[in-house]
């Protein structure tokens, strides 16, 4: 196994929960209206430092999709999910878009000062 290059992102970020990985642009955010079995979750338009897991047909809320799981790649832990291919035309505009799970990443505005602190602060003024 080699050696773990991490990008790092510059501006407003959302890093990994668990280990503070750089995942995403505030800027890459296409989408806030997304949920998963535990909760909201944010479509983005491009992620980073992730591993994609195997596809597989999966039957969402909004039809069967094509997805691979994505994995934060300094921890392992399971972050969301990229849309491989979308069966229902009006679904198309998903594919190669990637949905980072809100529970399990931090918003780089949140996680320096108030980590843990306010812990449904900001999913409440998405609200």
């Amino acid at each position: 196994m080699g050696r773990i290059f991490l990008v790092e992102l510059e501006g407003r970020v959302y890093s990994c929960k668990f280990c503070k990985s750089h995942l995403a642009l505030a800027t890459d955010l296409m989408s806030r209206s997304f949920t998963c079995r535990r909760g909201k979750a944010y479509l983005f338009n491009n992620v980073v430092n992730i591993t994609v897991g195997p596809q597989e047909e999966r039957m969402m809320l909004s039809g069967l999709h094509t997805v691979a799981d994505i994995f934060c790649c300094c921890c392992g832990q399971i972050v969301g999910w990229k849309y491989e291919a979308a069966h229902n035309k009006s679904q198309k505009y998903k594919e190669g878009k990637f949905v980072l799970e809100r529970g399990r990443i931090v918003d780089g505005v949140d996680s320096e000062f108030y980590l843990d602190t306010h812990p449904s602060m900001s999913d409440a003024e998405d609200a």
